[in-house]
């Protein structure tokens, strides 16, 4: 994550932190994934139906990551001005764990999973931020 994306998303997190509260890592993260088979078919219905003028490939939407060592927070990202728009959850640590790492060509994902709630949640990180999962995944333990 560059430096104005950063300063950008701990302007926004910095109020609601609580007292003696600090963010540990920040990063760019997708919580969707959209399958190959259908970006091919949606990308080759897209170019017949425009006659072969365009061609529409469907992405998931980018979310920034604000890890703490008590919470983490969600923000959809505004990709054009690189700022946090809006705030989507936040999520306790306390109890969290997550599945293995699933390794891609382009990415590479875990799920998290809390005993507090059913939901589960998947971590889609781009491939320039594996250094930014590492530090993710090494302060979440692995499913029990």
């Amino acid at each position: 994550m560059n430096g104005r994306r950063r300063r950008a998303l701990l302007a926004t997190v910095t109020p609601v932190l609580e007292p003696g509260e600090r963010v540990e890592v920040t990063t760019i993260v997708g919580l969707s994934t959209v399958s190959v088979r259908r970006t091919a078919a949606f990308g080759i219905a897209s170019a017949i139906a425009s006659g072969g003028t365009v061609t529409v490939i469907p992405t998931p939407v980018p979310h920034y990551l604000a890890m703490t060592d008590r919470r983490l927070f969600v923000f959809r990202a505004d990709p054009t001005f690189a700022k946090p728009v809006e705030h989507t959850m936040t999520i306790q640590r306390e109890g969290l764990f997550r599945s293995e790492i699933k390794e891609r060509i382009l990415n590479s994902s875990f799920v998290l999973s809390s005993p507090y709630s059913e939901t589960r949640l998947k971590l889609i990180f781009p491939l320039i931020s594996r250094k930014e999962r590492h530090l993710v995944a090494a302060a979440i333990p692995v499913t029990r």
